[in-house]
């Protein structure tokens, strides 16, 4: 990998991870348009869903908005390493 690469790979990762940090304490409590409009729709929003969501509104239960931090961290961190693991596969299938 060439050094540019690397310094704009590494860059994107610390961007990443300052949002995900910064997200709880910014975003709205309001719900958005999807989640709304779903209320409206749904005429019981309490279904139960085929897969449990392992982080589910994302964060971490009884931990606050450390625990929404702490979600969000280890989310961003888990699809990078999925990204990276399918980049790697695709690279060695050439």
């Amino acid at each position: 990998m060439k050094s540019r690469d690397k310094k704009l790979l590494i860059g994107g990762v610390i961007i990443a991870l300052i949002i995900a940090v910064l997200a709880p304490f910014l975003a709205s409590s309001n719900p958005d348009g999807l989640e709304s409009t779903a209320e409206k729709v749904m005429p019981n929003p309490e279904t139960e869903p085929a897969i449990e969501s392992p982080l589910p509104d994302y964060t971490i239960p009884g931990f606050g908005k450390e625990g929404e931090v702490l979600a969000l961290v280890v989310g961003t961190i888990v699809v990078l390493i999925i990204a990276y693991g399918i980049s790697a596969a695709l690279k060695a299938g050439k």
